[in-house]
């Protein structure tokens, strides 16, 4: 089992940059690959960025290339979204994943690949 807990959420005004951390527990030697999701209220949860741990490749959503940034730290079990400047549509809950399996282009994005989820944080942008 893995346990994941996401931290770093908070209000901000738009423009402005938060750092989101998944710190991840239990089985990790198992994850493939860990991504972030979020879900806005009425919409559906949608990526955000995938990191492969087996290749290094990441993925990001076109709506924060250039923007959102996904890094792991392996000495701290942590995997972190760098969100620069911030918009008012980036305002939601935002989850970390992680998968036993590889993600690839065609499949980092899809919900079913992830095996674990955290409780999630919020972010607030206001404009």
């Amino acid at each position: 089992q893995v346990q994941l807990m996401e931290s770093g959420g908070g209000s901000v005004q738009s423009g402005g940059s938060l750092r989101l951390s998944c710190a991840a527990s239990g089985d990790i030697h198992s994850l493939a690959c860990l991504g972030w999701f979020r879900q806005a209220p009425g919409k559906q949860r949608e990526g955000v960025a995938s990191f492969d741990a087996t290749d290094g490749g990441t993925y990001s959503a076109d709506s924060v290339k250039g923007r959102f940034t996904i890094s792991q730290d392996n000495a701290k079990n942590t995997v972190y979204l760098q969100m620069n400047t911030l918009k008012p549509e980036d305002n939601a809950k935002y989850y970390c994943a992680a998968s036993r399996y590889p993600c690839y282009s065609a499949s980092w994005f899809e919900h079913a690949l992830y095996d674990y989820w955290g409780q999630g944080t919020q972010v607030t942008v206001s404009s």
